[in-house]
């Protein structure tokens, strides 16, 4: 029997499956961790936590399984979209802690750009915009408020690049990471942008040479590895991608117009099409699957399954002592009580923008709000709230999305933790206005990352490949007065935010 291992490195926790040649699960492990936050709007992660928890997820998964090291095959690694990269010197040491997706602090940097580059030749060079979200911006605050680090880089390596080169040696660098950069990279041309990066001020010689589709073999376990990990020296090892295309993936979308929402820390609305327009507002890469050709294009909220902790954390704690007293998970009786609120939490808004917002808004000094409170309002209805706020978000991407899609699959995919709530599955079919699936199997990039291992070694074809290994289930569909409710309160939610914008950034600046 033939098996292959993938490897997700999420924000929060990694988790690692050993699948067989059919898709089935022989073995699975998850670790967790915390993200660096040292100051406000900062998110930042040493690469060895990343490394450590990589091996011991698979050392694991190989230990639960007790199947033989050769009899598996490969082993694939997606991983968060890793912002700025992992500053490595000319050894290969890491110099800083990647700035990751959600790090917010590049805001003067952005204005560097808008106010010194060719905007127009930047968005048709590399199909993406310019905000802190973006690799490039983080990179370029390295560049000016760590220069000792700076003066040292070789190279900004991808979390899943650097994994691959300590598991292998090789450095290589997957194209849809590439394309995520944005600024950096050529989206027609599937290469490394030197004009972009001489326009931004980036040395081209910080990119490494070698770009791979997320399917090909980096190269082969190290010996060095074999003993720890439980696997054979020479394993192949697939170069893996972002998170939130590879889960995609996992969800059975290789075709245009086919598009999923993954919600967990945060949300990522996604779809394939073969043409990019950053005027449109959201973010384009080249996909993992058949990323000579298609394209993953994607928008979504910085905090969105965060904006529940957040929110759990600190409001709920009667739930969370009641919950613990009962052994039950406090967001079941949070579930319990938003259900019997009616849609549209009797006039309460929810903003998401916890860490600033991401498209369409772009806007890092964005916050977050609560507007409509009374003396009537319960904790239940600011839990319904912020589940439809995040909503609202994922419906406000959808609706930039669509203007420059080919078409849109008339049901929507979710995938991550918030696949687990049947309250929140149907509030995003009410809002959409589309039927609701989910993946039976509940595990979303690492089965992805699995599958691209069984691709890239050839254990499945193409047509196994694009029919996937999972189940999809119907979840929801839109209820007609929910429907109605929520288109009227949806325009409401988009007026907030312009209405806000000023207070927000006076707070900011305050």
């Amino acid at each position: 029997m033939a098996y292959v291992i993938g490897v997700d490195i999420g924000t929060q926790s990694t988790k690692a499956l050993l699948v067989d040649a059919g898709g089935a699960i022989i073995a699975q492990h998850a670790q967790g961790y915390q993200v660096d936050t040292p100051r406000p709007l900062w998110a930042e992660q040493w690469p060895q936590v990343w490394f450590d928890v990589v091996c011991e997820c698979v050392r694991q998964v190989m230990a639960k399984s007790a199947v033989p090291p050769a009899s598996v095959r490969a082993v694939c690694v997606s991983s968060l979209y890793g912002g700025s990269g992992i500053p490595v010197d000319a050894d290969m040491t890491p110099l800083h802690p990647c700035l990751i997706w959600m790090d917010r602090r590049a805001g003067d940097e952005v204005e560097r750009v808008k106010a010194g580059v060719d905007l127009e030749r930047l968005y048709d060079l590399t199909g993406n915009g310019v905000d802190s979200y973006y690799g490039y911006t983080k990179m370029l605050w390295l560049k000016h408020q760590r220069p000792e680090v700076w003066a040292r880089t070789r190279y900004l390596l991808p979390p899943n690049s650097y994994v691959n080169y300590l598991l292998t040696g090789e450095v290589a660098v997957d194209h849809s990471s590439a394309g995520n950069i944005g600024g950096v990279y050529d989206i027609r041309a599937r290469t490394w942008s030197a004009e972009a990066m001489a326009m931004l001020g980036i040395p081209a010689a910080m990119m490494p040479a070698r770009l791979v589709h997320s399917s090909d073999i980096v190269g082969g376990l190290l010996p060095q590895w074999a003993d720890a990990l439980g696997l054979a020296a020479g394993t192949p090892v697939i170069a893996g991608g972002v998170d939130a295309a590879v889960a995609t993936f996992a969800a059975g979308v290789v075709k245009a117009g086919d598009h999923v929402a993954m919600i967990g820390t945060s949300m990522c609305w996604g779809y394939l099409n073969k043409d990019v327009d950053a005027r449109h507002g959201l973010i384009s890469m080249p996909h993992v699957y058949n990323g000579e050709r298609d394209n993953y294009i994607f928008g979504g909220a910085i905090t969105a399954g965060a904006s529940v902790s957040w929110f759990r954390d600190e409001f709920c704690q009667a739930e969370i002592a009641e919950g613990r007293a009962q052994g039950v998970d406090p967001h079941v009786l949070l579930e319990q009580r938003a259900q019997a609120v009616p849609a549209g939490a009797d006039g309460v808004l929810f903003l998401p923008y916890l860490m600033g917002e991401r498209s369409p808004v772009w806007d890092a000094k964005a916050s977050g709000a609560f507007v409509g409170l009374s003396l009537f309002h319960s904790r239940a209805h600011l839990y319904r709230a912020v589940l439809e706020g995040v909503t609202f978000a994922l419906k406000h991407n959808m609706e930039a999305g669509a203007r420059g899609a080919e078409r849109l699959d008339e049901r929507l995919i979710v995938v991550g933790g918030a696949a687990h709530s049947d309250l929140w599955m149907q509030i995003i079919a009410d809002i959409t206005g589309y039927p609701v699936y989910t993946i039976v199997e509940e595990v979303e990039a690492a089965l992805g990352a699995a599958l691209l291992a069984a691709v890239g070694t050839g254990m499945v074809g193409a047509a196994d490949a694009e029919r996937g290994w999972v189940t999809l289930a119907e979840r929801a569909r839109p209820e007609p007065q929910a429907w109605a409710r929520y288109q009227k309160l949806y325009g409401l939610y988009c007026d907030l935010y312009p209405s806000l914008k000023p207070v927000m950034h006076g707070l900011a600046a305050a």
